[in-house]
């Protein structure tokens, strides 16, 4: 019983990215608490995509509706860990370590600033505990 509420306090966020040649900022493209959230970090481990865990800015992102673009408040937060997979790859291809995760939360705006950056931000998220 304690695993599925683990579960069902868990919440995740894909994001998409064309990257240079792309339109625009990332968008969030899937979202979800509990059984959904477990099914979109499988499948992303399944596709050999990387999961960042940063309860911070997951609580920002499930504000973001589906098929929209990330707030410009979070293109640093982003950027950064954008740059981190990047890293893996190269480090894939050429045998060398792998680099360490990044802490995004040092570019996340303030609790006073989440209304300007995602308006209801507070209560968008699951953050039951």
């Amino acid at each position: 019983m304690p695993d599925s509420l683990d579960k069902r306090r868990q919440s995740a966020v894909a994001l998409a990215y064309g990257g240079v040649h792309g339109d625009g900022a990332p968008k969030v493209v899937a979202k979800g608490s509990g059984m959904v959230a477990e099914q979109i970090m499988q499948r992303a481990r399944e596709a050999g995509v990387f999961v960042h865990e940063s309860k911070e800015l997951v609580q920002l992102l499930m504000g973001v509706d589906l098929d929209r673009e990330i707030p410009p408040a979070l293109y640093r937060a982003i950027a950064e860990l954008l740059a981190w997979l990047y890293h893996i790859e190269s480090a894939k291809k050429n045998g060398t370590p792998l680099p360490a995760a990044p802490d995004p939360t040092p570019h996340l705006p303030q609790d006073s600033a989440l209304d300007a950056v995602i308006p209801d931000a507070g209560g968008a998220a699951n953050t039951e505990e």
